[in-house]
């Protein structure tokens, strides 16, 4: 059996993921959780990705899985090959798929997750019409998109992020809480981009409380461009900890009372999920599809954008009750289920089959 590049002994795969970013953030780990979950299933698949990339690292040794990499968009197009389809995971992945369609007539699907605005190029416009499938991982991102295209948002089928549960060690918890020497932990996790994630609310908050409730303390756990803006901000603040970019997410959960999310823009939040697990309380911002997963009242607080009064409110309305937080705790990892890799696998499969031809 031949492949597209006549090599012997390689089975064409059903579908061909594609991600272009070297990175490792939100939209590379919801590739990994899906390919993992395809491959126990037993499909055969191929992934795309620049050389370098992270997400090469993490899932070599995959069963049924041949990653391939590739230079540019042009070497991306040729890597792809034959495959029944293509399932584009980021942004630049689109165009090599219209490409390839263009050369083959390989369909492809696109799974949007930011609720940006498309780009107004008239490349940009013909390579999502020329999708066969647009999914979206949220109902905002399913309007911004169909606002952008003159399309039904109802059109575009809609399969949430996922999530795996994350590693814990107590212990490592624990010396975290001694390392911080903290009453009470204010948690978030993300990349440090105030435009993207608000953190700088989140100092303002941790600025205003330092004399009125000294032993609140603020951990940002990641790294990113505003990080020296951030350290700035926070200077001389003994109640804020930044502690970059780390591997075991799941001790810094374990040690958090609280998480707080102050973004100013979100297609879905999916870091959100892996909180909901730990059973956290959540204080985050009303936007994207942030609503999508926290249920105001029921598993955190909704507060509107760049509004650090009411951010700060929020928090202190949990840190002040502890039946209040318990109670938000159970009822998100009760919601988290909702948000396996085995449920979005489930729902990406009739797509694909729908495109395919069963």
């Amino acid at each position: 059996m031949n492949d597209s590049d006549g090599r012997p002994g390689v089975l064409n795969p059903l579908v061909c993921h594609i991600n272009l970013d070297r990175g490792f953030r939100g939209g590379e780990r919801q590739t990994e959780l899906l390919i993992r979950e395809l491959a126990t299933r037993g499909w055969p698949q191929r992934l795309v990705l620049r050389q370098g990339a992270v997400l090469g690292q993490r899932l070599a040794g995959v069963p049924g899985l041949e990653i391939r990499y590739c230079s540019g968009l042009l070497s991306a197009a040729a890597k792809i090959g034959r495959p029944g389809l293509v399932h584009v995971h980021q942004g630049r992945a689109v165009y090599p798929a219209y490409l390839r369609k263009l050369l083959s007539g390989t369909p492809y699907l696109v799974t949007r997750r930011v609720p940006n605005p498309l780009g107004t190029g008239w490349l940009t416009r013909r390579a999502y019409a020329g999708a066969a499938r647009l999914v979206a991982i949220s109902r905002a991102v399913a309007r911004s998109m169909a606002d952008n295209l003159s399309l039904d948002p109802q059109s575009m089928p809609l399969v949430h992020s996922a999530f795996d549960p994350l590693p814990t060690d107590a212990s490592a918890a624990a010396r975290l809480r001694e390392k911080w020497a903290a009453e009470f932990v204010v948690g978030n996790v993300g990349a440090l981009d105030h435009l993207h994630k608000g953190q700088g609310d989140l100092i303002r908050v941790a600025s205003e409380v330092a004399q009125s409730h000294p032993g609140i303390h603020f951990v940002f756990v990641g790294s990113g461009k505003d990080e020296e803006q951030f350290r700035s901000q926070a200077a001389g603040l003994e109640n804020v900890h930044f502690e970059g970019f780390q591997e075991r997410v799941g001790d810094y959960l374990e040690a958090f009372d609280l998480f707080a999310f102050p973004s100013l823009k979100e297609g879905l939040g999916s870091v959100l999920l892996d909180v909901m697990d730990h059973a956290l309380p959540v204080v985050a911002t009303d936007v994207g599809g942030i609503p999508e997963v926290v249920v105001n009242g029921e598993t955190g607080i909704l507060v509107p954008a760049s509004d650090p009064a009411r951010l700060g409110k929020a928090i202190l309305e949990l840190v002040e009750s502890a039946d209040l937080r318990l109670a938000m705790g159970r009822a998100g990892k009760k919601r988290s289920i909702e948000f396996s890799s085995g449920i979005m696998a489930e729902r990406y499969i009739p797509i694909y089959r729908e495109i395919c031809g069963g």
